[in-house]
C-alpha cells in the first residue's frame, strides 16, 4: 500500500492550523466586546430570578395548559433572543425566569404578554398640560408614514404644551412595576387584581362618549396600567403612548396581531432610526388594505399590551402587499426585541412580576473547581501514560491536546459573543469527554504504525502507512460519535443539550487537530533519525518482533 499523498507535506498542514488559531484569536481580541472570557451559565456565574404570577381578567386560575403555551413562547423567545442558559419552568400558578447576570429587566421584557392590536385613533391629547384643546384633526399633525416599505422622513410631533413632556423611555416595553401589595388588605392579591382590570375597564373602555372624554382628562401614564395585556379588542380604548406624552382615545381593534406572519427589524438609512417590519398573513393583508384605505390622512394606532407604541398617519391608501412598519424611540435592541416577541406571538395570559432575586453561584463554583481538578488530573494521567508507553510520541499527544484546547477555548469566547452560548458544568463535562475522545483518536493512530513495523517496515516507512490506515478508522468513530452528540441535542432539554453541543463541537475539532497537527507532527518525526531511534519512539519492542519474525520466515523458506 502507498503512502497517503496528502502526507507529502506536514509543515504545510502545521501552518493551516496555526493560521486558523491565528484567525480565532484575533476574532476574540479584536472584534466585540474584545474579552476573552467565554459566557458562563447560571450554574457558574449566577443569574437574576423573576416569579411571573398568572393575571386572568375574572380572576379565575390559570389552566396548565395556559401555563404550559406561556412557557413555551417564553422558550421560544428567549432561543430568538440568543438568550443563553436561561430557565423558564412552571412552578404552581407561576412561571419562573431565570437568565445569567443580575439584568432583571431582561426576564420582565421576556414575558410581556405582547398582544398587539391595531387600532384608528379617534383622539388624541397630550399627557402633560390636559387642559389643551383635544387634537381631533390628527390627520395634520406631521408624523412617520404608515407605508408598506418605507416611512416618511417625519417623525410625530408631541403637540405644544406649557410643562416639558417626560423623557422617551427608550424601549419598546413600558417599565413594569414589581407586584405590589394589596390596596385593600381584606382582598386577595388576585381579587384586588381583577377589580383594578374591572375599574379600568369601566373607565378606560367604555362606549359613553362623556366617560370616555373623563378618562382621557384622567388618565395617569406615569403610573402601572392595570389593564395591560387584558383590554377587549372589540370596545373603545383610552390608553397613553410608551413614552408617556400622548393620552389617545382609540377604535375598537380592525387587526390582531396573530394576522402577522413575519416580523424583523432594521435600521432606516434614510430616517437614521430603528424599526421594526412586520409581513401580515393573507387575512391580515387584506383587512390592512381595508384600514389604510379608510383612514388616509389620519392616524392609526399600533397598540401592544394596551399601550400605544406607535401611531402614524396613513399618507396613501389602500396599502396592498401585507408588509407594513413600525416605528417609535427604539434602539437597535429594543426593536429586535419587539420584533422577536410578535414573531413568536402573545402570551395568553398578563403576568404581574416580582422583584428580581439574585441566584447564588457558589455551589456551581465549587462544582466547576472540583470538575477542573478532575478533569487535569485525568488529563496528567494519559499523558504520564503515554510517555511510559509510547515514549517521546507522548509529547506529540500533549501537544495535540494543547493545540485542541486552545482552539476550543478560543471557539467558546466566539460562540457567546455571536450566538449568546454560555458555557455551564454540563458543557464543560463534554468539553471534557470530547478532549479524551482526541486521545483515543492518538492511540488508534500509534497503534496502526505498530502493526506496519511489525511486517518488517521500518518507523519512516510505517508511519505514513499506518496514517492511511488510521484515518479511516478515526472519521468512522468520530462520525458515529457526531451522530450521538447530535440526536441528544435535537431530543434533550436544558442543561443536557449544553453537554451535547460541546460533545458535537470537540469531536468535530478531533478530527481537524489530528488531522492539522498529530499527523503532520508524527510524519515529520518519523523522516528524523533522532526520532527514529527504539529507545526514543519505544518501539524497539516492535521492530524486535518484526525481525524474529522475519527470521522464521528465511528459516522455514530453507527448510
Amino acid at each position: 500500500m502507498p503512502p497517503s499523498q496528502g502526507s507529502a507535506h506536514p509543515l504545510r498542514l502545521l501552518g493551516v492550523y496555526a493560521a486558523l488559531l491565528a484567525v480565532i484569536y484575533a476574532l476574540v481580541f479584536f472584534t466585540g466586546d474584545k474579552s476573552p472570557t467565554p459566557k458562563l451559565g447560571i450554574d457558574l456565574q449566577g443569574g437574576t430570578r423573576v416569579t411571573l404570577s398568572a393575571r386572568t381578567p375574572d380572576g379565575s386560575k390559570p389552566s396548565q395548559d395556559s401555563l404550559k403555551k406561556a412557557q413555551d413562547i417564553i422558550e421560544n423567545r428567549v432561543n430568538g433572543l440568543g438568550v443563553g442558559g436561561s430557565e423558564v419552568v412552571i412552578d404552581g400558578d407561576n412561571i419562573v425566569i431565570t437568565v445569567p447576570g443580575d439584568d432583571g429587566q431582561q426576564a420582565r421584557a421576556l414575558a410581556t404578554t405582547a398582544k398587539l392590536y391595531i387600532r384608528p385613533v379617534l383622539q388624541a391629547v397630550p399627557a402633560a398640560g390636559r387642559g389643551a384643546t383635544p387634537q381631533t384633526a390628527p390627520g395634520t399633525q406631521p408624523a412617520p408614514a404608515a407605508q408598506p416599505t418605507t416611512p416618511e422622513t417625519t417623525q410625530p410631533a408631541a403637540p405644544e404644551t406649557t410643562e416639558p413632556a417626560p423623557a422617551p423611555q427608550q424601549r419598546v416595553f413600558p417599565a413594569q412595576q414589581p407586584t405590589q401589595p394589596p390596596t385593600n388588605p381584606g382582598l386577595e392579591p388576585t381579587e384586588e387584581s381583577t377589580k383594578e382590570i374591572q375599574a379600568a375597564k369601566a373607565l378606560r373602555q367604555s362606549t359613553d362618549q362623556s366617560v370616555q372624554q373623563a378618562a382621557l382628562a384622567t388618565m395617569d401614564c406615569g403610573k402601572a396600567d392595570p389593564l395591560a395585556g387584558n383590554d377587549d379588542p372589540a370596545l373603545p380604548l383610552v390608553t397613553c403612548s410608551t413614552d408617556g406624552t400622548e393620552v389617545f382615545l382609540l377604535d375598537k381593534s380592525r387587526i390582531d396581531g396573530q394576522e402577522i406572519k413575519d416580523a424583523t427589524s432594521g435600521l432606516n438609512q434614510q430616517q437614521a432610526r430603528h424599526e421594526v417590519y412586520l409581513d401580515f398573513k393573507s387575512g391580515g393583508s387584506d383587512a390592512w388594505a381595508a384600514l389604510t384605505g379608510e383612514y388616509v390622512y389620519k392616524r392609526v394606532a399600533f397598540v401592544l399590551d394596551s399601550k400605544v407604541v406607535s401611531a402614524p398617519v396613513v399618507q396613501q391608501g389602500p396599502q396592498q402587499g401585507g408588509r407594513t412598519q413600525i416605528s417609535g424611540n427604539f434602539t437597535a435592541t429594543s426593536a429586535k426585541e419587539l420584533a422577536n416577541t410578535l414573531k413568536y406571538g402573545s402570551l395568553p395570559l398578563s403576568f404581574q412580576t416580582s422583584e428580581a432575586e439574585t441566584v447564588s453561584a457558589t455551589l456551581g463554583l465549587s462544582s466547576l473547581k472540583a470538575g477542573l481538578l478532575a478533569g487535569a488530573v485525568g488529563l496528567l494521567v494519559v499523558l504520564l501514560y503515554c510517555l511510559l508507553y509510547y515514549r517521546m510520541l507522548g509529547f506529540v499527544t500533549g501537544l495535540s491536546l494543547v493545540a485542541s484546547g486552545f482552539a476550543v477555548y478560543g471557539i467558546m469566547v466566539l460562540l457567546g459573543r455571536w450566538i449568546g452560548f454560555t458555557l455551564d458544568l454540563a458543557g464543560i463535562a463534554g468539553l471534557i469527554i470530547g478532549i479524551g475522545m482526541t486521545a483515543d483518536s492518538f492511540v488508534v493512530f500509534f497503534e496502526r504504525i505498530k502493526d506496519e513495523m511489525r511486517e518488517g517496515r521500518s518507523f519512516r516507512s510505517a508511519a505514513p502507512r499506518g496514517w492511511q490506515r488510521a484515518r479511516r478508522t478515526i472519521l468512522s468513530g468520530n462520525a458515529v460519535s457526531f451522530i450521538a452528540a447530535a440526536v441528544l441535542y435535537i431530543l434533550a432539554v436544558g442543561q443536557v443539550k449544553g453537554f451535547a453541543f460541546t460533545l458535537g463541537l470537540t469531536t468535530i475539532l478531533d478530527v481537524v487537530v489530528v488531522f492539522l497537527v498529530t499527523s503532520p507532527l508524527v510524519l515529520l518525526a518519523s523522516r528524523t533519525a533522532f526520532w527514529s531511534k527504539p529507545s526514543v519512539n519505544g518501539l524497539g519492542a516492535i521492530q524486535q518482533v518484526a525481525r524474529e519474525r522475519k527470521a522464521a520466515e528465511a528459516a522455514l523458506g530453507k527448510a
